[in-house]
């Protein structure tokens, strides 16, 4: 005698819904947790100015630390390695952005103006901090 199964299996439904929730959760955690992410370099006081502007170019960020080392980007820099800089940047008329410490060397300052002028460069910027008005 045969008897009729009354156990049907139903193929095909996968609840997506898990998968949804999880992919949510690791988009939001990484987006949290990139904001934290702080960009690496030396603290430099930089002086204030009333008069100083936002400059919208994209150039070359020379730091000149407060005890004279000099570092372009995350790198220190010896004069000889900035004068090959300086010749690329003037071909590619890139300005020149000083970031020097509010204790560094005035004399220190001028010596890189003066590089930057003597390898073509024209546009060379100090950067300051706006000061409240």
């Amino acid at each position: 005698m045969r008897f009729k199964r009354r156990l049907y299996i139903k193929k095909g439904d996968i609840d997506i819904v898990p998968l949804i929730n999880i992919i949510f959760l690791l988009l939001i955690f990484f987006i949290i947790s990139s904001s934290f992410i702080f960009q690496s370099g030396m603290t430099v006081d930089i002086p204030k100015a009333i008069t100083s502007e936002v400059l919208h170019k994209e150039g070359l960020m020379l730091t000149v630390t407060k005890d004279s080392k000099l570092f372009l980007g995350d790198r220190q820099m010896t004069y000889e390695e900035l004068i090959s800089r300086f010749r690329i940047a003037a071909t590619q008329n890139r300005p020149v952005i000083i970031k020097a410490d509010r204790k560094a060397s005035f004399g220190e300052v001028v010596r890189v103006w003066d590089l930057c002028r003597k390898e073509g460069i024209s546009k060379v910027n100090i950067a300051t901090s706006q000061e409240a008005k």
